[in-house]
């Protein structure tokens, strides 16, 4: 990779804050269907198929487990009937030594799924957000463009978290208990047919109201990942933007947009909490209704000699096996449900289509010269609104192409285009005769490089953040990229040399440092095509100075574009392209635009004039190479 695309360097005047370019990516947060189950059935068998043997033989263990938990409760019949009543004391050890047994077992087996359901919940997690993050990350810009960076992160980290419970010991809880209500069952129907079905009619009843619930809380569950990302998003902004933040005295009213996230937030839990304590309610009211009608019968059918008291005892017991999974469903089920919605969400962002997998996207390119062409391209980041209108260029290999123009005129949707962040909505961008359209971008973008105007530095040490570029680069080349950058003259003042840290967005470095570093990075990755987008005009005269010599070392023989640079850059270019409305209303050399006394040349005056007024002494009049032309 030959440059640093993570970072915010396109001028927000030149495109709408959201928009897709084709349409084709909808913002995450919008609104979006409820999830249903067999929507997500065949996700989850994606997620369950490497594991199927795995989950088989857990399933085989589980069956173990429960039959094992049951041998305590029938052998009460025989220890009451014929142990303490019929006085058969040969049937004790017997009955004690299978008990002992089966809860060794049974304690064995659940030790057992605990270690592998749980230990393959965290695997299948961190796959997840692998899988996720990778994902993400190669998609198209106009996804970012629709989708705020906190939301994304949400969407890796917290999303997926709730997935283990298909997994993991959510899963055992909920199939070993249906396992073990059928296994109760059958014992029930054996010891009293009368008792089970009027207790099985009423279970059915609550199990019908169980699934209604289940619906209602599905989307709160659903809308409570919603707004937990929109509140970690803004937050995460907030925390990123915290000078800003300061140097406005805005804390009180950052507070309180986030106070207004969590408060929804509080809002959706009540919701939640509410829908799962009305379930208990009525878990434990049927559980009652149960209990004393089981009681009224029972009492009756050990009267009239129809059940021994062994038998009641023993079928209370069971009883209570095979309500307890029941009543384990309202929180089981709220935990499967959450699992489900996280899985719906996760699925919305893996079923977005990566850059690389358009179909029309055939052509692998080799090493370029790097020849780029417009043909009369038009773009709108919004159906039926253009920012660019039939624009036309050459740009030749080696040359430099300088586009100038007020802001919001367009000129860093044409350096979008050219880094194939966009696709033209009609006409061609062409690569050594290629349309870009068609190009396998991994094998374009590796010949691409960037140095913007915001330098986007990763939390890490100098070397780190210039490796970035080109992670296999030797120390040798290394040390030259920083030597032609002039790096070396700060980095080697620290005492930790290259191996310092830079802290995050670069903040323990100086701008002109970072704008150095940045220089380094795409030197060492050694583009033909070479995007400055107004690499310098946030920098002073002195801090411009020092990295001029790196930007010529690095221009030479490449194809590069510059934004708005300084007036000793602009005034090298092969041509200038004045940009206005999204249009190229004047193109040409400095010489040829200033002689025309248009656009270029009032550009160029005011800004000449504003620079005089400002820093020069009266009767001066000569522009320095560290002036600006307009941007």
């Amino acid at each position: 990779m030959a440059s640093s695309f993570g970072s915010p360097g396109m001028q927000a005047a030149d495109r709408p804050s959201r928009g897709t370019g084709r349409a084709t990516t909808a913002g995450l947060t919008a609104a979006r269907p409820k999830p249903q189950l067999k929507k997500v059935m065949p996700e989850i068998w994606k997620l369950m198929r490497p594991r199927r043997w795995l989950l088989l033989g857990s399933f085989l263990l589980m069956i173990i487990n429960r039959a094992s938990g049951l041998v305590l409760p029938a052998s009460v019949r025989y220890l009451i009937d014929d142990v303490m009543t019929k006085h058969q004391m040969r049937l004790l050890p017997i009955i004690v030594g299978v008990v002992i047994a089966a809860t060794v077992l049974q304690g064995v087996s659940s030790y057992t799924l605990t270690q592998l359901l749980s230990k393959a919940g965290q695997r299948l997690i961190a796959e997840l957000r692998m899988q996720v993050q990778a994902h993400i990350g190669r998609l198209p810009v106009a996804f970012y463009d629709e989708n705020r960076t906190g939301t994304l992160v949400a969407r890796i980290m917290t999303d997926v978290e709730g997935v283990r419970n298909l997994i993991g010991t959510g899963v055992v809880d909920f199939i070993g208990g249906i396992l073990t209500a059928i296994f109760a069952f059958v014992y029930l129907i054996i010891l009293s047919v009368k008792m089970t079905l009027l207790t099985f009619a009423i279970l059915v009843i609550f199990a019908l109201v169980l699934q209604r619930a289940f619906k209602t809380i599905r989307p709160i569950f659903r809308e409570r990942s919603k707004i937990n990302a929109e509140v970690t998003g803004r937050l995460t902004e907030s925390l990123g933007g915290v000078r800003v933040v300061k140097g406005y005295h805005a804390e009180d009213s950052e507070a309180g947009v986030f106070a207004s996230g969590v408060g929804r937030l509080l809002e959706n839990v009540i919701s939640s909490l509410t829908a799962q304590s009305t379930m208990s309610l009525a878990s434990t009211t049927i559980l009652g209704v149960v209990g004393a009608l089981i009681m009224y019968l029972g009492a009756h059918q050990v009267v009239g000699g129809q059940l021994t008291t062994g038998g009641y005892v023993t079928y209370v017991g069971f009883l209570a096996f095979m309500i307890a999974p029941i009543a384990q469903l309202v929180s089981i089920g709220t935990q499967l449900t959450e699992a489900i919605a996280g899985l719906d969400r996760t699925t919305e962002i893996l079923s977005e289509r990566e850059e690389d997998r358009d179909p029309a996207r055939v052509i692998s390119l080799g090493p370029i010269a790097g020849e780029i062409g417009f043909d009369g391209v038009t773009f709108a980041y919004e159906p039926g609104k253009p920012v660019l209108h039939g624009i036309s260029f050459d740009a030749r290999p080696g040359t430099v192409t300088a586009l100038v123009g007020s802001s919001g005129s367009g000129k860093s949707t044409i350096i979008s285009l050219v880094c194939a962040f966009h696709t033209a909505t009609t006409g061609r961008v062409l690569v050594d005769g290629v349309d870009l359209a068609t190009v396998q971008l991994s094998s374009y973008r590796e010949q691409l490089g960037v140095v913007l105007q915001e330098t986007f530095l990763f939390d890490g040490t100098i070397r780190e953040n210039i490796l970035f570029s080109r992670p296999g680069a030797t120390e040798e080349q290394l040390l030259h990229a920083c030597r032609i950058a002039r790096v070396d003259e700060f980095a080697e003042r620290f005492p930790d040399g290259y191996d310092t840290v830079v802290g995050e967005r670069g903040v323990k470095l100086s701008g002109g440092q970072r704008q150095r570093l940045s220089i380094a990075r795409a030197i060492l990755a050694d583009p033909r095509i070479l995007i400055l987008d107004e690499a310098t005009s946030s920098l002073d005269s002195e801090s411009e100075a020092m990295i001029q010599h790196g930007l010529s070392y690095l221009m030479k023989g490449r194809t590069t574009f510059v934004i708005a640079h300084r007036l000793s850059t602009i005034r090298r270019a092969e041509q200038i392209l004045v940009i206005e409305q999204g249009q190229i209303v004047e193109r040409g050399t400095h010489e040829e635009l200033f002689s025309l006394q248009g656009r270029y040349h009032d550009l160029y005056m005011r800004q000449h004039g504003l620079e005089t007024n400002l820093f020069l002494a009266p009767g001066e009049g000569d522009v320095q190479p560290s002036e600006t032309v307009a941007t």
